[in-house]
């Protein structure tokens, strides 16, 4: 047997070749060379490309890449930012001095399941914007498939978040910090404070707020505490959000606060009427498409009220509906549903803004509102809102309660009631204003049935113990976009009456001008008259009322009159004839003339004929003393007025 092929020993065999063991050493030393030698910045390349293929965005490391290996691993990148939208004028969405992050390798090799327990951001710069078709610039690349990266906690030094939405003139900017110690477990909350605008309104905005990690956590809810200001209007929210970007659930409580409720419009395209100050505090809550207000309570100038309302969006119009209480209401806070600012003497509460309206007001010579009611607001939402007021305050004014419920849609605005209870009495009326063209078309209908009239005139002492119910229709249409345009342009009918009741035969006296039976009145004591029955009935043309029917009967005195007064120039023109039935000296028979303005009326008899009269006495004076006295003698040729109409009863 040849030397060379005799078997090798067991021994030479557990021997690896010469050329095995320098290979291995090599390569042993190679790895050991490297990994003394190695820097991470080689594999910056390579990361940034990845990014950028899975998102679509520019991803740049432009300090160092440093990794410390481990079961837990931390990656440490310096002077980092991810691109933004294509479509936005800022290439830059996300940026930060220094992004640090520890990745759970075993998890990521084995379930493919990205886990960062912590992350830390030293001025981190964010930009949040929507695009020209609203979509917000943190969507991108695929937004369904593959497992959701699992956050753990986040520390934020010395952040930045911007927020930018150009079409509604919104954009924010603010600082925040993460306020809770380095170590601490679970991801801190934020503390943040910034400004801007929010619908063109200057806008501020504080307090704090889960760790904006959970802003793309969209089951999990976002605990907020702000409080913002828009312009000059104040909210504070405490409570949850869900999915924050779509707001699409959330438990709130909102405190809301401002000078006029009129300034919501902008902010949030409610449209309301001009009030003075408000504050309310209630629930805020989102179910689908319709934001709901529960519960909330509060004051609207010098009126409590309360109750629930809700807007519904993604129609047409928005649509507001709403059931509100007020236990006391302060009837001139009201005042704006009319174009006219509230009062602003004593204490009464208002704003800068209204306090100069009353001032211009008062010194105006007109009384009814001429403020134009805006057109665009009443077109540009819904609304089915009613309201109870228990109580009304309103001291020149004999009101007790009130009913409304207002109806609008597309810019046709109905009050369907709207009833108020009037010195013991009713006030029902339906209002109609049809705002769909350029000069509103309103109709009136109201009616007045058991209206006591000594609560009618509770100043007046005269009245005090006066009996009686009045009743009366209003039936009448004008066109105009202000209340005064609406009454100066009416056409229609307006009937008031009394039945039978009681009065101050002083009150009659004096309005018969008969000296003596008033003088023996005010000496010894007044005694009530029966009234058999009052009643005026006016047609309305073009802002003209012109009495049909004029008349205020009694067993001592019948009163006729007649006359016009006007809508348009608010001016009164009214001549009332007593005819005593009784027989009495001293009765100047002669006609009161009810004149002037709606804001200074005058009532006054005509001095001419009263002259002629006074001329005539002195002039039979100088024949014979007793015939002098015949001028001064009303024979009483008063007739009983027809009393047979609805209102005798």
């Amino acid at each position: 047997m040849d030397p060379a092929e005799e078997p090798q020993s067991p021994s030479s065999l557990r021997k690896p070749p010469r050329r095995w063991l320098i290979a291995g050493g090599t390569v042993l030393a190679a790895l050991v060379v490297l990994l003394v030698l190695f820097d991470w910045n080689w594999l910056k390349g390579p990361v940034q490309r990845i990014v950028k293929a899975q998102t679509g965005r520019d991803f740049v490391i432009a300090g160092d890449l440093d990794v410390d290996l481990g079961r837990i691993t931390r990656v440490r990148g310096e002077r980092v930012s991810f691109g933004n939208a294509a479509w936005s004028a800022h290439p830059t969405m996300a940026a930060a001095d220094l992004a640090e992050m520890e990745i759970e390798v075993w998890p990521l090799i084995f379930k493919r399941q990205a886990r960062l327990p912590r992350i830390r951001l030293v001025a981190p710069d964010l930009r949040l914007e929507h695009g020209p078709k609203g979509v917000g610039n943190w969507v991108f690349g695929d937004q369904s498939g593959g497992n959701p990266i699992q956050y753990g906690a986040l520390w934020v030094e010395r952040g930045r978040l911007r927020y930018a939405n150009a079409p509604r003139k919104t954009d924010i900017d603010i600082k925040l910090d993460s306020i809770s110690a380095k170590d601490a477990t679970g991801s801190p909350p934020i503390e943040l404070e910034g400004s801007g605008h929010w619908t063109g309104s200057a806008f501020s905005l504080s307090g704090r707020a889960a760790s904006p990690l959970e802003l793309r956590n969209t089951g999990k809810p976002f605990s907020i505490d702000l409080k913002a200001t828009a312009g000059r209007t104040h909210a504070h929210a405490r409570g949850a959000l869900v999915d924050p970007f779509r707001l699409r659930d959330f438990d709130l409580r909102l405190a809301l606060s401002g000078q006029n409720l009129d300034d919501l419009y902008p902010l949030i395209g409610v449209a309301t009427p001009p009030t003075p100050p408000y504050r309310f505090d209630g629930r805020l809550s989102r179910d689908g498409d319709t934001w709901h207000y529960d519960g909330f309570k509060g004051m609207v100038g010098d009126s409590d009220l309360g109750g629930s309302a809700a807007v519904t969006v993604g129609r047409e119009r928005p649509l507001l509906v709403a059931n509100l209480v007020s236990r006391r209401l302060d009837f001139d806070d009201l005042a704006g549903f009319v174009g006219a600012p509230p009062q602003a003497g004593g204490r009464e509460t208002t704003n800068a803004e209204l306090k100069a309206e009353a001032l211009a007001l008062a010194a105006d010579s007109r009384l009814l509102p001429d403020t134009p009611y805006n057109l665009t607001k009443l077109r540009s939402m819904d609304a089915d809102v009613r309201l109870k007021a228990h109580r009304i305050d309103a001291p020149s004014l004999p009101l007790d309660d009130m009913d409304a419920h207002l109806k609008l849609e597309a810019g046709l605005l109905r009050l369907v009631p709207l009833n108020f209870g009037v010195a013991g009495g009713d006030v029902r009326s339906t209002i109609r204003m049809d705002a769909r063209e350029k000069n509103i078309r309103t109709q009136a209908r109201i009616s007045a049935r058991g209206l006591d009239l000594a609560k009618l005139f509770p100043d007046a002492k005269l009245t005090q113990d006066a009996v009686g119910r009045i009743g009366g229709e209003v039936d009448i249409s004008g066109n105009g976009n202000s209340i005064a345009a609406m009454l100066g342009s009416a056409d229609g009918d307006i009937a008031l009456g009394m039945g039978r009741g009681q009065i101050s035969n002083l009150l009659l006296e004096l309005a018969g001008i008969d000296i003596a039976e008033a003088l023996k009145f005010l000496i010894t004591k007044d005694r009530k008259v029966p009234i058999r029955c009052a009643f005026g009935d006016f047609t309305v043309a073009d802002g003209i009322m012109q009495s049909r029917a004029l008349a205020f009967d009694t067993q001592d005195t019948i009163i006729v009159g007649s006359g016009k007064i006007s809508l348009k120039q608010e001016t009164l023109d009214l001549e009332l004839r007593p005819r005593p039935k009784d027989r009495s000296i001293l009765a100047l028979r002669s006609p009161l003339v009810i004149g002037g303005t709606f804001k200074d009326p005058s009532f006054r008899p005509d001095f001419k004929r009263l002259g002629l009269r006074g001329a005539l006495a002195l002039a039979l004076g100088s024949i014979a003393p007793p015939a002098a006295l015949l001028a001064t003698l009303e024979l009483g040729p008063g007739k009983d007025s027809d009393c047979g109409g609805k209102y005798a009863k």
